[in-house]
């Protein structure tokens, strides 16, 4: 009867250590289990972040770059375009500046200038001649102006005393004087009567008259003696009136 309790208790203490055996073979096994299966998760994990990762690293090098392109291109574009603009209208200001509309002088004649003449009180026996350049270009007034009164066949006498220091240049709406002595000395004269005056002009070689001449009517009563004179072309009235 012992024997019989006591192998009967060996059996079951042998049972309880198959059976201990065999769970912790289970537990091993389980715990093996869930940790293949966090191992695979966890190598999956990595690739597909890895991916991730570079992939928005290339959509950062290559697609975010391409449409960031053409807003700088568009923008360095629209930079020249204003710097061509300035340039242009730079180039306007400075084609004024170089070219700046002014023409070329040319010679004073009848055709851009108009002339008058009249009677001055002082000095006495005196008229004044008076050319305004009326054309859109400057003009020289060169040497004096020829006189023909009326008919006379010879030119009045020129005062070469009265050469100025340089030719007048008048702009446009600018004006020239000359004054005319009607009688100079002796006195006793022979005078001549006239109603008119023909002014011509002279080139800068003062050969002979240039351009259309001027003729003038005279005030009333004037008259001229053979020793008259008539100025050089002077810039100021003043200048003109001192002979």
């Amino acid at each position: 009867m012992r024997n019989h309790i006591r192998t009967t208790a060996l059996a079951a203490t042998a049972l309880l250590a198959a059976l201990s055996l065999t769970a912790c073979g289970s537990n091993d096994e389980a715990n093996d289990s869930k940790a293949g299966a966090a191992a695979p998760a966890a190598n999956a994990t990595t690739p597909d972040t890895d991916k991730d990762a570079k992939d928005t690293k290339d959509a950062k090098e290559t697609g975010s770059g391409t449409a960031q392109a053409p807003v700088q291109n568009a923008s360095t574009t629209s930079t020249t375009s204003k710097g061509s603009t300035g340039g242009s209208k730079s180039g306007k200001s400075s084609a004024g500046s170089t070219g700046s509309g002014r023409k070329s002088p040319v010679t004073c004649t009848g055709s851009n200038t108009k002339v008058t003449v009249t009677k001055v009180s002082r000095p006495i026996n005196h008229l004044l001649l008076t050319a305004t350049n009326t054309g859109s270009a400057p003009c020289y007034a060169y040497h004096a102006p020829a006189l023909g009164f009326d008919d006379a066949q010879a030119a009045f006498p020129v005062l070469r005393d009265s050469i100025p220091q340089a030719v007048v240049t008048l702009e446009p709406g600018q004006s020239a004087y000359a004054s005319i002595g009607l009688s100079g000395e002796p006195d006793g004269q022979e005078l001549h009567k006239s109603e008119h005056v023909t002014v011509y002009f002279t080139g800068k070689a003062n050969q002979g008259s240039t351009g259309a001449p001027a003729k003038l009517k005279l005030p009333s009563g004037t008259s001229w003696g053979d020793n008259g004179f008539v100025t050089y072309w002077q810039s100021e009235m003043d200048d003109a009136l001192m002979y």
